[in-house]
């Protein structure tokens, strides 16, 4: 047994599950071509989702690595209809003011995805989540502790929660309104968090269109040496 096995705060690994190497590479293949089928949609329907899916994803999110395991983000869900007027509104003021001010080539770039300062499947989709990075912790007495790689922790937290909203059958949407600022103004969010991105979720509307893309084969996005 190894001698750090009997410090306190180790336990032995009972979860880890290994197989045989073709179930290994057919389960890596479908879960590849299930994340495959996956599409950021901006047209949702107004279908109402269950709650506990959506309980269920976060928890996943929550089981992400984070640096020295401070777990640095909150996951705000809005379904309430005010709510997310507000955010829309706020929003919209946002990307007015982004769009007339965007470099020439930032625009360009987004040009083909036919995105513009009009946001409705804010209130259209059932649900929003906002996820915040908490730059910084607050001890039981006020002291600040330091967070260690929080965009990293939170970015990689965000994937599992995309990964696992697609996998449950919705669909997602990834804004990031420039600034965000107002996010923890209309959430009553405390200043030790920062908004990293908004995450609408839903069913896609049933005449849905999305852009005719192509994503990079593994020859352009990975090298084996």
């Amino acid at each position: 047994m190894d001698a750090h096995l009997d410090q306190p705060g180790f336990v032995t690994l009972t979860s880890y599950r290994e197989y045989p190497p073709e179930e290994m590479l057919s389960r890596s293949r479908q879960f590849a071509a299930e994340m495959q089928r996956r599409r950021t949609v901006r047209q949702f329907s107004d279908r109402p989702v269950s709650r506990a899916v959506i309980e269920a994803c976060i928890e996943t999110a929550g089981t992400a690595p984070s640096g020295a395991h401070q777990q640095p983000w909150h996951f705000e869900v809005i379904s309430d209809p005010d709510i997310k007027r507000a955010i829309r509104r706020a929003a919209e003021t946002a990307e007015v003011e982004f769009y007339a001010t965007a470099p020439s080539e930032w625009l360009a770039a987004l040009a083909p995805l036919g995105t513009d300062d009009n946001k409705p499947y804010l209130e259209a989709a059932p649900y929003l989540i906002a996820i915040f990075s908490e730059r910084y912790g607050v001890r039981p007495d006020g002291s600040r502790q330091t967070h260690y790689y929080v965009m990293e922790s939170v970015g990689i937290a965000t994937g599992f929660l995309i990964a696992a909203l697609h996998h449950a059958g919705l669909a997602t949407l990834t804004h990031t309104p420039s600034p965000m600022g107002f996010l923890n103004q209309v959430l009553e969010r405390p200043s030790n968090e920062r908004a990293v991105m908004l995450l609408v979720v839903g069913y896609p509307a049933s005449d849905v269109t999305v852009p005719d893309l192509k994503r990079k084969p593994l020859s352009a996005i990975a090298k084996f040496r």
